[in-house]
């Protein structure tokens, strides 16, 4: 008897122990397990690529083992995208080298120059577009230098090294696809769940602690960047899910619609917070009370959900019980607004509440959209699949255009290098420099990205060194070439999953691979190459110095010029047909605040200048959108209490506002602010006459809304627009 308590205390511990040592191998394999078995397929791709190239006895196996290292992501469906970009951008710039060599094989000076030009129309492409169709751009420039400059000293064998060209390519592309594919497939879709069932409780969160209160600005500027960052990177990820199988195919239109949803009710939420805000601070306390009382009426219940969920931790079931308790809260809205409304009486705060309860029925309105779509992607075909207003990106043409004459202007510089010093590896200094510049354009810190690739480079070629000159000799068979490049390129690999060491481990895998990567007759040619070494170093660099030198992406004026592209956002939701308006004008102005803060991420007081134009232009132009939706609707231009002079008073500001952010003075701000007063003086007229016959219209209730919210957002003390003309209309007055 004495021994049952030691049993089962044993058994107790090894159950302990056991259930420890899973919860480990779990957080392990959900972290570093995730990095480890990249680096394992990475490897595997990249030798398979080598082995296949090599049995086919191709000229240089090394081709494909780089091409896998170029294309590999953690995740199939970015491998397969990549892949798609890749192998198209290297037909076109395949095609691109033959035009070149064809018109201008004769004449080297010609030649360089109409290169340095393609590359040039290449970088801007890849600056131009977005994800990994900039990857099909940078190719088709990058094959044609890589291509052309070797094959146009040899054009008699141009077409042949085309063809060894593509076919290497290609081998590393289907070599990293099948792997990607086939061992242990990592799925982005699979990411999106996850990440879409994070931001959804997250923005639950944000809404249950604004509704109950808490307007701080920091607060709502720290929501408002988040959701542009979140933004982007999820259009990202379902631009590459879809290559990946038909269930993500079969809710492309439903992922799309979830994002551009996410965008129209965050900014719905951040009028409602900005016209509170302003209402606390002009101390307008009796209409705040009443809005507060909605407001808590709307987050009580969202509370008991949110809370029961987190008990729960099914998302799933949080969100079919928030979109009925949404429902029911938007549905009693109008008749506990009608009673605070009556409490209010006729007091000059009554424009201030009725403009809260319409910007809350909206706000409702669109998480309920937002939380039906979430809901909708359990199922395979639902009716929200049907949306017709894709994400639009916005680049500015001039940034794109810098890119590019930068690209251009280093190749012409490195090629005169060449022509001038007869240097044997100018070619690979030539092609390597202007595809750099084209590479990391579109990164955050291009030249630091440039900078780092270099040192990756360069360490590269001394591991390289020893392996070429001193293992290479002594080993025999594939299997020990394997062994001995397993360990170098795994130390790449592993360098490219740290964020801080990105650069460098992209440099390392890729120049380590077109160094000492083997071919099927090895040369041992130390003088080439360590002068290709130099040369690959020199040219990272040399494009690092280009970058800080020529309009370097963090010059104030490219700022400048990106935020006056983001107030022209504005602009477009005053001018533009009123079809998909609201989706454009959002995903446009997320998007160039994202490209605005990549380049001022360093700098506190640039990074909030951009905020508050953010901010500004998100709010305005929203509420011109709902204006001209009001406007333009059948009802408003059927009813017959719709008098003319409402409409043409309204779209008077509509013009008013788009000039003060195509020029923001001080005059056109006052012209703006005076437009818009009069608007709504014209608006409450026409008001008041229907009042005495029936109900107002609801299409008018939104039309004075948005005119409010335009008013109250003009007359901002913390607008980044200049202030009036005259003092008695400068921004920050009593109302």
């Amino acid at each position: 008897m004495s021994l049952l308590p030691s049993r089962f205390t044993s058994y107790i511990s090894d159950t302990k122990t056991g259930v420890a040592i899973a919860n480990a191998a779990r957080d392990w394999a959900g972290t570093s397990g995730v990095t480890w078995l990249y680096i394992f397929k990475t490897l595997l791709a990249a030798l398979l690529a080598l082995g296949v190239a090599m049995k086919l006895e191709l000229p240089m196996p090394r081709t494909a083992m780089t091409t896998v290292f170029v294309l590999m992501q953690p995740q199939s469906g970015m491998v397969l995208a990549k892949s798609l970009y890749r192998i198209c951008g290297t037909i076109v710039g395949l095609l691109a080298m033959l035009v070149l060599i064809s018109l201008f094989g004769q004449t080297p000076e010609l030649f360089l120059g109409a290169t340095a030009l393609w590359i040039g129309i290449c970088t801007a492409g890849a600056a131009r577009n977005r994800n990994f169709r900039t990857y099909g751009f940078v190719l088709a420039g990058y094959t044609a230098a890589l291509i052309g400059i070797p094959a146009w000293q040899h054009p008699d064998a141009a077409f042949i090294s085309a063809m060894t060209r593509v076919t290497e390519v290609t081998i590393g592309i289907l070599s990293s696809g099948a792997v990607s594919a086939l061992v242990f497939p990592q799925h982005v879709s699979e990411q999106i769940s996850r990440v879409n069932r994070a931001r959804f409780t997250a923005f639950a969160d944000d809404v249950l602690a604004i509704l109950s209160g808490r307007i701080d600005r920091a607060f709502l500027e720290a929501l408002s960047v988040r959701i542009v960052d979140e933004t982007v990177n999820s259009e990202a990820a379902r631009s590459a899910a879809v290559f990946e199988g038909p269930d993500t195919r079969l809710r492309n239109g439903r992922l799309t619609r979830l994002n551009a949803e996410r965008m129209t009710t965050s900014t719905r939420l951040h009028a409602l917070s900005q016209l509170i805000a302003r209402l606390r601070a002009a101390r307008a306390d009796v209409v705040l009370a009443e809005i507060d009382a909605l407001m808590a009426g709307i987050a009580t219940p969202l509370r008991h959900a949110r809370q029961d969920a987190a008990h729960a931790d099914d998302v799933d079931a949080f969100a079919a019980s928030l979109a009925a308790t949404l429902e029911r809260g938007r549905a009693a809205l109008p008749g506990r607004a009608q009673r605070a409304r009556n409490r209010l009486g006729s007091s000059a705060t009554a424009l201030d509440f009725d403009t809260a309860v319409d910007l809350l029925d909206r706000f409702l309105d669109s998480y309920i959209a937002y939380t039906s779509t979430y809901l909708s992607l359990n199922v395979a075909a639902h009716e929200r699949e049907q949306w017709a207003a894709p994400y639009e990106p916005r680049t500015n043409p001039l940034i794109a255009a810098v890119a590019g004459i930068r690209a251009m202007l280093l190749t012409l510089v490195l090629s005169t290098f060449w022509i001038a010093t007869a240097w044997p590896s100018g070619a690979l200094l030539v092609l390597n420099g202007g595809a750099i510049c084209a590479l990391v354009a579109s990164s955050a810190r291009p030249s630091r990205t440039a900078f780092q690739m270099a040192i990756g480079t360069a360490f590269a070629a001394v591991i390289g060194l020893i392996v070429m000159f001193v293992v290479y000799p002594v080993i025999d068979g594939f299997p020990l070439l394997c062994v001995v490049l397993a360990a170098p390129l795994a130390l790449g690999c592993w360098m490219t999953t740290r964020p801080s060491l990105a650069g460098y481990g992209i440099g390392y895998c890729i120049y380590f691979c077109f160094l000492t990567g083997p071919d099927n007759v090895v040369a041992y040619d130390p003088t080439s190459f360590m002068n290709d070494a130099i040369a690959l170093v020199l040219s990272m660099l040399m494009a690092s110095v280009a970058f800080e030198l020529f309009l370097p992406p963090t010059m104030r004026g490219l700022r400048k010029h990106l935020l006056a592209d983001l107030r022209r956002q504005v602009v477009f939701a005053c001018t533009e047909s009123a079809a998909t308006l609201r989706a454009r004008f959002e995903s446009r102005t997320r998007d160039l605040m994202y490209q605005v803060r990549s380049i001022s991420r360093d700098d506190p007081a640039a990074n909030g200048e951009s905020v508050e134009w953010f901010l500004s232009v998100i709010e305005i132009g929203s509420a011109v959108v709902d204006l001209r939706g009001a406007m333009a609707g059948d009802t408003a231009r059927a009813a017959p209490d719709a008098a003319p002079a409402w409409l043409d008073d309204c779209t008077a500001a509509c013009r008013a506002i788009r000039m003060l952010f195509e020029s923001p003075t001080p005059k056109a701000s006052t012209a703006a602010t005076h437009a818009v007063r009069i608007a709504i003086a014209t608006l409450q007229r026409t008001m008041q006459t229907t009042d005495a016959v029936r109900p107002a219209a609801p299409h008018l209730q939104t039309a004075l809304g948005s005119l409010h919210v335009l008013h109250s957002a003009l007359a901002a003390p913390d607008s980044p627009l200049p202030a009036p003309n005259d003092d008695a209309s400068a921004p920050g007055r009593a109302r």
